[in-house]
């Protein structure tokens, strides 16, 4: 068969010509395959940075100043920005594998069939994607025959819709191109396989009109997920596939449902944040942090596992997220730890259990997407997950203090010394002063949370860059760049749980739910329990956004009928899901831990045993005595 192949080089005589390095079509993939995306990414973050900061600078410092009514314009503007930038970002997360995904099976098989699973994902991924971009442009062409413009620019609505046909246009690109490299090292019986499989998941539907929706639905979402695909196109083709063989409703809902669901000011608090974590926590407001936790702390035994506790608190209501507190802290404590004589196993447990603080405490990205889901004030689910986040930390802290103390690990430090606290804490204003803006912003009124996380994000930058200098341009680029990408993984999810929801809420998933668990008991304290148990184990397997977009509009009504305030229920599920990132197979937060380490993960389950037993006990105090979460939330306008 190779000798009917065109003349090639001898040591790629075997590589089909479409693949060769010197063929016409590489050539023009490798002259496209620039980091367009990363550059739009950074641009537009810093664009819609600058333009949420000059309506509250409007607002607040010149009000005398009205520019062509900036609060509007700005805020419109920045919301379309956004959405073309989280689609851009998802492009360029495919570009580099980066997803939320389940392959605790997959990882199992053979090398060969890990391929071909890969490859049957890809396709129904490709096609979910075309599907996209075809009903994408129907619906930009039903735009313009009507004429829509959007109510502050006045632009066409088309311009924005655009957003999606494109961002699944340069999906589709990124996945033809992983595709390609991946077949340079498949054989053709891995290839043959993978198609294989692809076809005999999609037969079925060609025979299960009269199959039951919800059965259908959840069917093929649990399947595609067992198999690896990233769980937010598991959402998204488990919809489509249950659509294709039942009509429950029309394909053009996709592309719609796709923009509507993320043109949300509320939800752009999730990029700030993590931009604002991202870019503080690898400078030198980390590390004043850590000196300030030292000095009130490192005398005691188990001093610097306690100062990697309270950093976490400080650092939490900067992030809002647990891996980037984990990240931050841990790579200058655990080794720090370790040399002083700590169990590397232990050390390491303390900083991924103190992280899971940075998931409850606000600001939390968690918590901005289960207001988001369930239409609960953000504003109120960050207050009430103030003395959640503070009594963990303290639990954490009595426990870590009496294990220390019980295997004799003592810091350098033998005393207290006021002069030093307060030196430490004068040289750590600019960090300490974050939280202030941001809590102080929202809850006095001044700013909305995703105003404060702007805020958040430009004061990193300005601290950054002209105070403590340790950011440079590149620098910049880079953290702006992770951010986008980071979210952008978010921002899909939630945009495929929306098209995943619709078919949820028209089969009312959530009322059979509640009707089955309330024939069981319809005692609160038992259903509470129930609930606990079922996020428990749903935080062992899946990440904590996808599990809280999955499962917020089936869970939450049945708190609801039980009696359970929405707030309450929101910090039990995000506590819950909390756990789950210091528990395996998925804990993310114990990975972050060993990677930073380079530990075996063994050891560092071994040594978050006591820690995870406290945070279950807290869980129960949260979960029974609704005042913690609340109380605070009473003093709110």
């Amino acid at each position: 068969m190779s000798q009917s192949l065109p003349t090639v080089n001898s040591t790629k005589k075997h590589q089909p010509p479409i693949l060769n390095s010197n063929s016409r079509f590489i050539k023009a993939v490798k002259f496209i395959d620039l980091r367009f995306e990363e550059i739009l990414i950074v641009a537009g973050f810093m664009l819609f940075i600058l333009l949420i900061n000059l309506q509250v600078i409007n607002r607040y410092v010149l009000p005398f100043i009205e520019i062509a009514n900036i609060t509007t314009w700005t805020e419109e503007t920045s919301r379309y920005l956004f959405i073309f930038v989280s689609f851009l970002g998802a492009s360029f997360a495919i570009k580099k594998r980066d997803s939320i995904q389940v392959t605790a099976v997959v990882d199992r098989f053979p090398a060969g069939l890990q391929r071909s699973i890969q490859l049957a994902n890809s396709i129904f991924m490709l096609n979910f994607s075309y599907m996209m971009v075809t009903n994408g442009f129907n619906l930009i062409s039903f735009q313009f025959e009507t004429a829509q413009t959007t109510p502050a620019l006045t632009i066409p609505m088309a311009i924005p819709y655009s957003s999606v046909p494109i961002g699944f246009l340069l999906i589709a690109f990124r996945l033809i191109q992983n595709l390609l490299h991946d077949a340079k090292d498949m054989e053709i019986k891995d290839g043959i396989i993978g198609a294989a499989i692809a076809l005999v998941l999609i037969l079925p539907v060609l025979f299960m009109q009269e199959t039951n929706i919800t059965l259908l639905l959840f069917g093929y979402f649990v399947l595609f997920i067992v198999i690896g695909m990233p769980i937010a196109f598991a959402l998204g083709i488990s919809t489509l596939t249950t659509v294709l063989a039942t009509n429950a409703i029309p394909i053009d809902f996709f592309p719609q449902t796709a923009f509507t669901s993320i043109d949300n000011f509320p939800i752009m608090a999730v990029p700030f944040f993590i931009a604002a974590g991202i870019i503080m926590g690898g400078g030198n407001i980390i590390k004043k942090l850590l000196k300030l936790s030292d000095e009130l702390l490192g005398f005691l035994p188990g001093g610097l596992a306690l100062v990697a506790i309270v950093t976490s608190m400080f650092f939490s209501a900067i992030s809002g997220s647990g891996p980037a507190t984990v990240a931050a802290i841990g790579t200058l404590l655990i080794p720090a730890m370790i040399k002083q004589g700590y169990s590397p196993g232990f050390a390491t447990a303390v900083v991924a259990a103190a992280g899971t603080i940075g998931v409850i405490i606000p600001p939390s990205n968690p918590l901005v997407i289960y207001g988001v889901v369930s239409q609960e004030s953000i504003s109120k689910l960050f207050i009430a997950g103030i003395l959640p986040g503070i009594l963990t930390g303290l639990a954490l802290i009595i426990v870590t203090f009496f294990i220390s103390k019980k295997n004799g690990w003592q810091s350098d430090k033998t005393s207290f010394s006021m002069k030093n606290t307060l030196s430490a804490a004068w040289d750590a204003k600019l960090a300490l002063l974050v939280p202030i803006f941001i809590l102080g912003g929202i809850y006095g009124g001044f700013m909305t949370p995703t105003e404060a996380a702007a805020v958040a994000a430009a004061y990193g930058i300005f601290i950054g860059m002209f105070v403590y200098k340790d950011l440079n341009l590149k620098g910049l680029y880079r953290n702006l760049a992770k951010a986008g990408t980071t979210s952008a993984v978010i921002i899909l999810l939630i945009v495929m749980a929306s098209i995943f929801g619709r078919l949820i809420t028209l089969e009312k998933v959530a009322e059979t739910v509640a009707n089955f668990v309330l024939s069981i008991s319809d005692n609160k304290l038992v259903i509470l329990l129930l609930l606990n148990a079922l996020l428990l184990l749903v935080g062992l397997v899946m990440e904590a956004l996808a599990a809280i977009v999955i499962l917020t509009p089936i869970l939450l009504p049945m708190a609801v009928a039980v009696g359970v305030d929405p707030v309450h229920f929101g910090l039990i599920m995000i506590f819950n899901l909390a756990i789950g990132f210091i528990t395996p197979p998925v804990g993310v937060n114990l990975f972050v831990a060993s990677g930073v380490a380079k530990l075996k993960i063994e050891e560092v389950i071994k040594g978050v045993r006591l820690l995870l037993i406290t945070m279950i006990a807290i869980l129960l105090l949260v979960t029974y005595i609704p005042d913690i979460s609340l109380w605070l939330t009473g003093f709110m306008k």
